[in-house]
């Protein structure tokens, strides 16, 4: 998954909206005017932080090296993806699709 395709599939999601509240470096997804994904435009492999359930962060963090505490977020319940191959996409946008729900009160 790249930059795009990370867009592409963020903006797909019902009354989703992309902007940049922290400058332009951090291009930021919102529902419902609550954020359910940020990602670093410079950084290089891409990396994003979603949020997620607390138990699962930590189980997901034990699990995968790629998964760490939300950088500059509540470690409680964020978590930043490193897209270094580890992961599928499938598995990035079910963590996108968990994340969404979570902010949108369906999870």
């Amino acid at each position: 998954m790249d930059i795009e395709q990370l867009r592409d599939y963020c903006l797909s999601k019902p009354e989703a909206q992309e902007g940049f509240p922290f400058g332009e470096g951090t291009l930021v997804f919102k529902v419902k005017n609550k954020i359910f994904l940020l990602v670093g435009l410079e950084k290089q492999p891409l990396q994003f932080n979603i949020k997620c359930d607390p138990e699962k962060a930590i189980e997901l963090r034990e699990e995968y090296s790629c998964i760490l505490p939300g950088y500059h977020m509540n470690k409680k319940y964020w978590n930043t993806i490193i897209v270094d191959g580890t992961l599928s996409s499938q598995q990035l946008k079910g963590f996108i699709d968990d994340s969404y729900e979570l902010v949108i009160g369906t999870k």
